[in-house]
């Protein structure tokens, strides 16, 4: 056989093609653009790489135009690790000298001594990859949003309390449209004073509300005119700008995690998974996106459930040596996949009879925290989701959780 290393970088890619002995057969410099792309493919070509008997490719990335050119046909693309390939480069020399067409070689004769040992990507349909890349970037606006929102927070507790007073009851706080609304009409306590009821209205009506919109005029209007610490008058003027420049930034997260969130539910549901997903109590369109994004649609990618509840970091990990024997949890996983599986025990302890009964049972039976009990009840519904998926099957609560009708009643 003939494996290739690909040491790629962002203008330009060293390649290296080994032979089953680690005889280095060729290697190439080329340019990140389509006739490199070219070079490469015809380089493979050249020997031997067809539609039948694809040449193996090692690469440090798993996302990029270049792989995607890589995955075409039936082709295995290894996504090595940095810090393994940098391990392997210590097999092969102690000066710790480096070079990138050192390095693409180094790639190389890892599929050719421990193929065996790396995963190759998964082969997801490009469906299935586009609800990747759509429900990827509505988690990370969220994130964006509310980091961008704490921000917020903490400059308006320098110098602006009512309006965070104003906005606690509501849901979202500082990222609903009326919140955004009220500090663009009014970015400092004095101006926010003396807004009259009608003013206030306006101001509720232009964000979207629809009801109750005189009572929380008039509650508002309360709010504003109690009696806060005031900052001097330069002073909150200038704090009134920065927190303008900042909530801009709010604003446009706040439009993107709305707009991303909207593109997520019209491609999952197209999803021929997304009935047997949307099945389980705690997964709804955004979050069973999520959990799809992360495990694929490759039906082979995981030999079994042990395999993906290694992946999500659900089952725990055990460390033995010598006399000494400890099981913790797993630090090395899918931290979007582990994030996601949070929220979904989350979410099922209230929505499904028999995960609340699983989750009690680990916290007054087996004495586990409630993080350590959302981790094990995670863990049990990962088997049931490979099993559905695999066998293409809907949940069933009654079959998922045997023992909790009884103990429901």
């Amino acid at each position: 056989m003939i494996y290739c290393g690909i040491d790629w970088a962002e203008r330009t890619h060293d390649v290296a093609l080994v032979d089953d002995s680690g005889q280095l057969l060729a290697k190439r410099h080329i340019t990140d653009d389509a006739a490199g792309y070219k070079i490469l493919v015809d380089l493979l070509v050249e020997y031997g790489d067809s539609e039948e008997n694809p040449i193996p490719v090692a690469i440090e990335t798993s996302r990029g135009l270049l792989v995607a050119v890589l995955r075409t046909g039936k082709r295995q693309v290894f996504a090595i690790n940095p810090m393994a390939a940098a391990r392997y480069r210590d097999r092969h020399s102690v000066s710790r000298k480096k070079s990138d067409s050192g390095d693409a070689l180094v790639l190389a004769n890892i599929l050719r001594t421990d193929m065996h040992a790396h995963r190759p990507l998964p082969n997801d349909s490009d469906l299935g990859r586009a609800i990747a890349v759509l429900a990827r970037a509505q988690q990370d606006s969220l994130w964006n949003r509310q980091q961008l929102a704490n921000q917020l927070r903490s400059l308006l507790r320098e110098y602006y309390p009512a309006v965070l007073a104003a906005v606690e009851p509501w849901r979202n706080g500082l990222c609903r449209p009326e919140a955004r609304e009220i500090l663009r009409t009014a970015p400092t306590p004095t101006k926010a004073a003396r807004l009259t009821r009608a003013q206030l209205q306006a101001t509720l009506k232009r964000a979207g509300r629809k009801r109750g919109i005189e009572e929380e005029a008039e509650r508002l209007r309360d709010v504003f005119r109690a009696d806060y610490a005031h900052q001097p008058q330069l002073v909150e003027d200038a704090l009134g700008k920065q927190m303008l420049a900042l909530l801009v930034q709010l604003e446009a997260a706040c439009t993107a995690a709305d707009d991303l969130a909207e593109a997520v539910e019209e491609a999952f549901p197209q999803h021929p998974d997304s009935e047997v997903i949307l099945s389980f109590p705690g997964l709804g369109v955004q979050l069973g996106a999520r959990v799809l994004a992360e495990i694929g649609d490759d039906k082979n990618r995981f030999v079994d459930a042990r395999g993906l509840k290694a992946y999500a970091g659900a089952s725990p990990v055990t460390r033995a040596s010598g006399k000494k024997t400890s099981i913790t949890r797993r630090w090395i996983k899918n931290d979007r996949l582990n994030a996601a599986g949070y929220l979904w025990a989350f979410a099922s302890i209230t929505a499904s009879p028999g995960a609340k009964t699983h989750y009690r049972r680990r916290r007054d039976d087996h004495g586990d925290w409630h993080a350590a009990a959302q981790r094990n009840l995670f863990n049990r519904m990962l088997g049931q989701l490979y099993y559905c998926l695999k066998n293409h099957t809907l949940f069933d609560e009654t079959t998922a959780f045997t023992t909790a009708p009884a103990a429901a009643a």
